[in-house]
């Protein structure tokens, strides 16, 4: 039997890393990536359930998979894999469910794997490789269905993080980007109560060429010693922040169930843009939740007007079942969120173009990922004059003009 292996992700960054994490075990036992005129004999999909929208693409893609690779071994693991096992069972054709994320080292064991990496060697053809260093929330937000489906919180040890950068590092990785289910909780599972701060200054100390990004944390998760850390180490640490905002009213937010409330948000977001030279500000923002009225929304505007993020996901309420929003009253017709998100994105599209406008002149590191360019540590895209072969590679570059949020360099 020909060992031909397909994966597919699903989701956020932590699935993207899980889903290498499973590839490179089953590599090591002699399976070959599929290319794509192949059929795979074995199928891993790693599924999300974040929304119900997230369900229905992840049944999808099960099924195109094995419509496209008839007779396949399809196994799925993931978040819908642990909210909902037992429909993911009735779709035919699957063959194996990896209903807990923890029990992904003993699936591999089964499959004949006798040792197990401790961490990943490559991250498939990306640029830049994500390390999860943390799994599980239980924050509960109320819209939110992930402290369900990953409930427990645990932390990667800093030896084993260090040595799987260390090697990501040597085999050619020059961004590292942290992520975590929670990642303002690294640590908080440890008795010696080691911090998300203390283990960027682990990281930057270890004397090897990549940049470190940090992925999204909440504002209050942002210590003082972690922005001090940022601001001594600006070609090592990404001046970057995605702090997670969601509304920018109280009403809101109480409703949501968020830690904080707008004001000491913006407060913290102020103290600590002013410690950076253009910061780049990134966040998230749920419009249409249950009770928004257009008084609140405008509040969200204004706060969002006041901050300048350089960059704004803008999420359209979706209540999904098992949640304590799924039940709240006063629902916005789809029509209202569709006119808010747009006249959110209008305005964030405006503030991103001016804060890409404000590094013209400037000298940034890019990140090449096309002849032609690549993303800048403060996560903007960069296009070159003249065209490159050192995919993968760090370059320093000024910033020449800026077209909309597209900036322009020459070497």
């Amino acid at each position: 039997m020909s060992m031909l292996l397909r994966v597919l992700t699903l989701g956020c960054k932590v699935n993207q890393y899980e889903t290498e994490f499973v590839r490179q075990g089953l590599l090591r036992l002699g399976w070959k990536d599929a290319t794509d005129d192949e059929p795979a004999t074995l199928i891993v999909v790693n599924t999300c359930t974040v929304t119900a929208e997230s369900d229905r693409k992840s049944r999808k893609a099960i099924r195109g998979l094995i419509k496209e690779n008839p007779g396949a071994e399809v196994v799925v693991m993931g978040c819908l894999a642990t909210r909902n096992p037992k429909g993911i069972a009735a779709i035919p054709g699957v063959t194996q469910i990896i209903a807990d994320k923890r029990d992904i080292p003993e699936f591999l064991r089964q499959r004949g794997l006798r040792e197990m990496p401790t961490g990943l060697e490559t991250f498939g053809e990306r640029h830049r490789a994500f390390v999860k260093v943390q799994d599980g929330c239980r924050v509960g937000c109320s819209y939110c269905i992930i402290p369900k489906v990953r409930p427990v919180l645990r932390s990667r040890p800093v030896t084993e993080i260090l040595g799987e950068i260390r090697t990501l590092s040597r085999n050619g990785y020059r961004e590292i980007v942290l992520t975590g289910i929670h990642l303002g909780h690294y640590g908080v599972d440890f008795a010696e109560r080691d911090n998300l701060a203390a283990l960027v200054r682990r990281i930057i100390e270890l004397d090897k060429p990549f940049r470190l990004r940090i992925s999204s944390l909440e504002a209050v998760e942002v210590s003082d010693e972690l922005v001090e850390l940022m601001v001594a180490n600006p070609q090592r640490i990404c001046p970057h922040l995605h702090l997670s905002m969601q509304s920018g009213s109280d009403s809101v937010l109480r409703r949501m169930k968020r830690r904080w409330f707008c004001e000491p948000f913006v407060r913290r977001c102020e103290e600590i843009l002013v410690r950076f030279d253009r910061l780049a500000l990134t966040t998230d923002v749920i419009v249409g939740f249950p009770g928004e009225t257009e008084e609140v929304f405008a509040e969200t505007l204004r706060v969002v007007e006041r901050l300048k993020f350089s960059k704004v996901h803008v999420f359209r309420f979706s209540p999904r079942e098992g949640t304590e929003a799924a039940a709240l009253p006063n629902r916005i017709p789809p029509p209202v969120q569709q006119r808010r998100a747009s006249e959110l994105g209008e305005l964030a599209d405006r503030l991103r173009r001016n804060y890409a406008a404000s590094l013209v002149g400037m000298d940034l590191s890019v990140m090449l990922e096309t002849p032609h360019g690549g993303t800048a540590d403060r996560y903007v895209d960069v296009r070159l004059a003249e065209p490159v072969e050192q995919l993968g590679s760090l370059l320093d570059v000024c910033i020449i003009r800026a077209d909309g949020d597209l900036l322009h360099a020459a070497k």
